[in-house]
């Protein structure tokens, strides 16, 4: 199944809705040989069991993979691909191995490791969840000095770098914002860089890689806020603690895209509130209840901001909304 549009394409492959003989050979056929070109061989012997998403944006290619423990192994032959692109693989919860270049290296969970696609690899994949991107060697080579002898070299999972690219891809993909094409360009870039900077010895930090660190601390930072925007505890310190970034840095990134701590939660509270009161299971709801729901702790500060934002008490809006829907 696909999903996408313009450059932005997405694809689900699983075995799940499959008989249990026909896993293993469709597997290997629709998604060893017609992805990721390599030959897949299960390591044990239970029921067999995988799911692969697959993104392509403008060269990049991200894949998350889960199931049983296999083996890819990519040989000469495979490589006549021309897929000359540099691999991130990262492990997590389980350990993978790799072999290269005559080296192999074990996985621990959340370390990562950049492989050539361009040269036989072999991974062993041990169950759980394997997360891999794909960025092109030569929107690399610009950024990082001599990349193919940093390939096969561990990036420990408390590599900054490592943490800022996989929370933006996170943010990036579930929010879409690679499948708008206004968009896709500075989020691709950004995503280069931050590979660039995980992968280690970079050139210098220019302004491009400064400011994909910049956007994707930001990233985070918006992501975490959002989602514990109704914790009544929530506080600037809290995020830039969970961030790890000063208080002060933080105001500065909030304040770059012309907005406040404050004001975004209180947004994201109101924006909720209004939701439960227009939504007509929820009409039994006290709208006292509401307010604390959504994280105030003083009703009547509540009632203030609520009216500023939408120019009506919240009972008027409820009554309101009733009325619509009794009218429709």
């Amino acid at each position: 199944m696909s999903t996408g549009t313009g450059d932005f394409v997405s694809y689900r492959f699983s075995t799940c809705e499959l008989p249990e003989r026909m896993r293993i050979p469709m597997w290997r056929e629709r998604f060893g040989e017609g992805i990721v070109h390599a030959e897949i061989e299960p390591l044990l012997d239970v029921p067999f069991r995988a799911e692969a998403t697959l993104c392509t944006i403008e060269g990049l290619r991200t894949l998350a993979l889960k199931g049983s423990a296999m083996r890819f192994k990519r040989w000469r032959k495979s490589i006549v691909d021309g897929d000359d692109s540099i691999g991130i693989i990262v492990s997590s919860p389980s350990r993978s191995q790799l072999s290269q270049r005559g080296q192999e290296i074990e996985l621990r969970a959340g370390d990562a490791i950049a492989i050539l696609h361009s040269e036989p690899v072999t991974v062993t994949y041990l169950e759980g969840l394997q997360f891999g991107l794909a960025v092109p060697h030569d929107a690399l080579t610009p950024r990082v000095t001599n990349i193919d002898s940093l390939t096969m070299q561990p990036i420990s999972c408390r590599t900054e770098a490592l943490r800022l690219l996989m929370t933006y891809l996170k943010s990036a993909l579930k929010n879409g914002a690679l499948a708008a094409p206004k968009l896709r360009e500075t989020v691709v870039t950004h995503i280069q860089d931050l590979a660039a900077l995980a992968i280690g010895e970079c050139a210098p930090l220019g302004e491009s890689s400064a400011s994909a660190v910049v956007a994707a601390r930001h990233n985070a930072a918006l992501d975490h806020i959002a989602t514990h925007f109704q914790d009544p505890g929530l506080s600037l310190e809290a995020v830039a603690r969970s961030q790890g970034i000063s208080p002060r840095y933080l105001q500065r990134l909030m304040a770059s895209s012309g907005a406040s701590f404050t004001g975004l939660v209180n947004e994201l509270r109101l924006q909720q509130a209004f939701k439960l009161l227009t939504e007509p299971h929820d009409s039994a709801q006290r709208i006292s209840d509401i307010a604390l729901e959504i994280g105030f702790s003083d009703v009547s500060h509540f009632n203030r901001l609520f009216r500023t934002r939408f120019g009506d008490s919240p009972s008027g809006v409820r009554s309101a909304g009733r009325g619509n829907s009794c009218a429709t």
